[in-house]
């Protein structure tokens, strides 16, 4: 299975490149008044509008770096327990890609219900990457939230 690894803070995280319908560069978004923090804004996406969240400013407090290395994914999300929509997701340093067995990851040892989308590790030759779960990314009222916005500004 293909991973594409991105940075937050000092550490790695990977996704699931499965999910990835397409990566983008840093662009210009509709801001949203008022929105949630880590709520970066809205792009239009062939006529479209996906929500996008800054993963940095919703962990970390701080927004994901101005640096030509960070990308939107867009990434598929929900599907089984609902619709599946578009999320975008601005994340920093999105420029490799890892190819690992869900095997090959373990439990972290440590879980935060605040966290519950960072899931198990697995290391490479440069240390260890926590594998984002996707569909526990967002909590159901930030889930309403997004698409009922996106829907609202296109």
């Amino acid at each position: 299975m293909t991973f594409l690894l991105f940075q937050m803070g000092g550490d790695r995280y990977a996704l699931e490149a499965g999910r990835v319908a397409e990566v983008l560069p840093r662009i210009a978004l509709k801001k949203i008044p008022t929105a949630a923090p880590g709520i970066a804004g809205v792009l239009d996406y062939h006529g479209a509008a996906v929500p996008v969240v800054d993963l940095s400013a919703m962990v970390l407090g701080q927004p994901a770096p101005p640096s030509l290395s960070t990308r939107i994914l867009l990434l598929r999300y929900g599907g089984e327990s609902g619709p599946e929509h578009l999320l975008g997701v601005l994340v920093a340093q999105a420029t490799e890609t890892l190819r690992r067995e869900l095997s090959d990851f373990q439990p972290p040892g440590v879980t935060t219900p605040a966290a519950r989308f960072l899931g198990p590790v697995t290391n490479d030759a440069r240390g260890l990457i926590q594998r984002v779960e996707l569909e526990q990314l967002l909590t159901p009222a930030a889930r309403e939230q997004l698409w009922q916005q996106a829907a609202e500004t296109a």
